[in-house]
């Protein structure tokens, strides 16, 4: 970790209330310090994207955000603030959209969910009738790569990138699964001696909460994986204490603009988003909250979101766009040299598969 992420950490764990705080710490990212407080972005050469609000104490989130734009409009960007969880618009200079919402839950309060809920306790026992088996493992077990459960946590990785519908992307979606690794969270499942699916929890420090960031299943993986993970991850935060768990937004759901619904609809052979809504709304989340994306006032939302895209998608959406066609066609990689003859391509996952 470097000193820049170490002073940033340090700011986190006094300040860091939003569910994608902790997804400051990964690569990529430009840190802006203000005295006690910090701003972590992405620079699209067009604007600066922030990964949530100013991490600063509560009454300088603000202030430190109008700083940061002036700092923005300075060096010939245009400031965007994605993912905060509060709107903004009547109490600053910005306007906001909301691009979202996100499921969260009380783990105090999942085996009563689970009792009165059959077809998730349905999903628990096919997956234990398959052998699956979920488990907390400590961090060590990681961060060593010549250890056997590594290993086999990196072939797993390695078959759900290929198994994604677009190529991987970047800004606060980035697999970063081991930097900080004593900060985090790991429940493996495990079926016939292999690893089919891991799940990784994040800290949402302010809150004593936990961000369930990385969820991967093996495209094989029994039904049920996913949830066995996340029943053995909710009863092991209840352990210790946590009252808070989200899963992360599910983009374009909930009370977004007309424009957006559109751009869902229209973009479903690209990407699920109902699906994964469905899927997240299947674990019967205690309450949805909803996520925004702020701008300067005065300025369309339609182009603040063009900018958060590229971020996404590391600076340049057509460089993505060919980067994804590459990625789904294996006789395209293996003309490019990418890939070689006898990998067998792998079934593309999708969110009922997750089921």
């Amino acid at each position: 970790m470097s000193p820049d992420q170490q002073r940033v950490l340090a700011l986190l764990r006094k300040y860091g209330h939003e569910t994608i705080s902790f997804q400051v710490l990964e690569p990529g990212l430009h840190y802006w310090f203000d005295d006690e407080a910090c701003v972590a972005y992405a620079d699209t050469g067009r604007a600066w994207v922030t990964a949530g609000a100013p991490i600063a104490a509560p009454r300088q989130v603000l202030p430190v955000m109008e700083r940061f734009a002036a700092a923005a409009r300075a060096a010939r960007r245009r400031p965007r603030f994605f993912g905060l969880e509060q709107d903004v618009s009547a109490i600053s200079s910005f306007a906001v959209t909301c691009i979202g919402e996100q499921p969260v839950w009380n783990p105090r309060q999942w085996p009563r969910t689970l009792t009165g809920k059959r077809s998730l306790r349905e999903q628990l026992r096919r997956a234990r009738a398959a052998g699956v088996r979920a488990r907390t493992v400590p961090a060590e077990e990681f961060t060593d790569p010549n250890r056997p459960l590594r290993r086999s946590v990196d072939l797993l990785v390695s078959r759900w990138t290929k198994a994604l519908a677009m190529a991987p992307m970047g800004f606060v979606v980035s697999l970063d699964l081991y930097n900080a690794a004593d900060e985090r969270r790991f429940v493996v499942a495990e079926c016939d001696g292999c690893v089919v699916g891991l799940l990784v929890a994040v800290p949402i420090f302010r809150r004593g909460g936990w961000f369930f960031e990385d969820v991967l299943r093996d495209p094989q993986a029994p039904n049920g994986t996913v949830e066995l993970m996340f029943d053995h991850a909710m009863r092991m935060l209840v352990q210790q204490g946590s009252t808070h768990v989200t899963f992360g937004l599910a983009p374009l759901s909930g009370a977004v603009p007309g424009w957006l619904r559109a751009i869902r609809d229209r973009s479903r052979r690209l990407y699920d988003f109902e699906g994964l809504r469905a899927f997240k709304a299947k674990l019967c989340p205690d309450e949805w909250h909803p996520v925004y994306l702020a701008y300067p006032a005065g300025e369309r939302g339609v182009r603040a979101l063009v900018d958060v895209l590229a971020a996404f998608a590391g600076g340049s959406l057509v460089r993505f766009g060919w980067r994804t066609l590459v990625h789904r066609s294996p006789r395209l990689r293996r003309l490019l040299g990418l890939e070689s003859e006898e990998l067998v391509e792998q079934p593309a996952v999708t969110h009922e598969d997750l089921g």
